[in-house]
């Protein structure tokens, strides 16, 4: 399993827990006993930590990655290609296939994010209900939070790709 350290941090996985040989675990990641990380996931944890908690599954292709602490619960699972992005997941809650979940996102413990769903940054899915949809449309002009990240990611990924060449080698 591609397990890599980077600038210090490295994953720690339960002897316990499965971890797929294609799947990719960067930096400080904990996966708990009895969870599992399926072929061609990424969990990528260079900014903040990321917590799978035990009996929970990262089902195939998914992506998880953080600016602030990411969390999946106990028994909680990740379906196939979502993508998670600074959030929580409770216990035994369900994010389905293909859903994408941004920044502060907090989805209850026992609930259920429909596949394809778009939870938006900061948004609560209270525990026991089921979340779905996706509302994009035109806002109008960018916020200056937009605008943050449209001004600071091209500089930001290409400093983050020379640390990566510098800085990641393989975890034991």
């Amino acid at each position: 399993m591609p397990l890599f350290s980077f600038e210090g941090k490295s994953p720690t996985v339960d002897p316990d827990a499965w971890i797929a040989p294609t799947a990719t675990l960067v930096g400080d990641v904990t996966v708990e006993a009895g969870a599992s990380v399926w072929y061609g996931a990424v969990i990528r944890a260079d900014f903040a930590p990321i917590v799978i908690r035990a009996g929970a599954n990262i089902q195939d292709g998914a992506v998880l990655h953080a600016a602030e602490p990411l969390e999946i619960g106990a028994g909680a699972t990740i379906a196939h290609c979502v993508v998670m992005h600074g959030a929580s997941v409770g216990a035994e809650a369900l994010v389905g296939n293909n859903a994408t979940v941004q920044d502060g996102a907090r989805i209850g413990d026992r609930a259920m994010v429909a596949a394809g769903a778009l939870v938006p940054p900061n948004t609560v899915v209270e525990s026991g209900t089921l979340f779905r949809g996706v509302a994009g449309k035109d806002a109008g002009p960018l916020s200056p939070s937009a605008q943050f990240w449209i001004d600071s990611n091209p500089t930001a990924y290409q400093q983050l790709a020379r640390r990566h060449a510098a800085g990641i080698t393989p975890a034991d």
